[in-house]
C-alpha cells in the first residue's frame, strides 16, 4: 500500500553559502543548513519545515566541522506532490 510519491518538480542550483562566515565560528555549518533551508523555501515557494536535506549534502556540510562548510553547494531539488522538497547534493 505505499505509494510513490511523484516528483512535480526538478530544478537544479548552486548555493552560495558564503553568508556562514558573518556568523560565529561555532555555528557556521548549523546556520549552513538553515541558509540552504530557506533558499530552496524562497524558490519553491513552501514552507522551510517542508525541506528535507539529503544525507550526503549534510555530511558534505558538516566534513570540515562546524567550523568550515563549504563555500556554495551544487544542489538538485525536488518537489514532491504532496508538498514536500528533498535536497540532495550534484554527482
Amino acid at each position: 500500500m505505499s505509494e510513490e510519491k511523484k516528483v512535480v518538480l526538478t530544478r537544479e542550483y548552486v548555493i552560495n553559502l558564503r553568508r556562514t562566515r558573518e556568523v560565529s565560528r561555532t555555528k557556521r555549518a548549523k546556520y549552513a543548513v538553515g541558509l540552504i533551508r530557506r533558499f530552496v523555501a524562497r524558490h519553491l515557494k513552501v514552507e522551510p519545515k517542508a525541506v528535507k536535506l539529503g544525507q550526503a549534502l549534510n555530511e558534505a556540510l558538516w566534513a570540515r566541522s562546524i567550523e568550515k562548510p563549504p563555500r556554495r553547494v551544487h544542489v538538485v531539488v525536488e518537489k514532491l506532490d504532496d508538498g514536500t522538497v528533498r535536497v540532495e547534493l550534484k554527482q
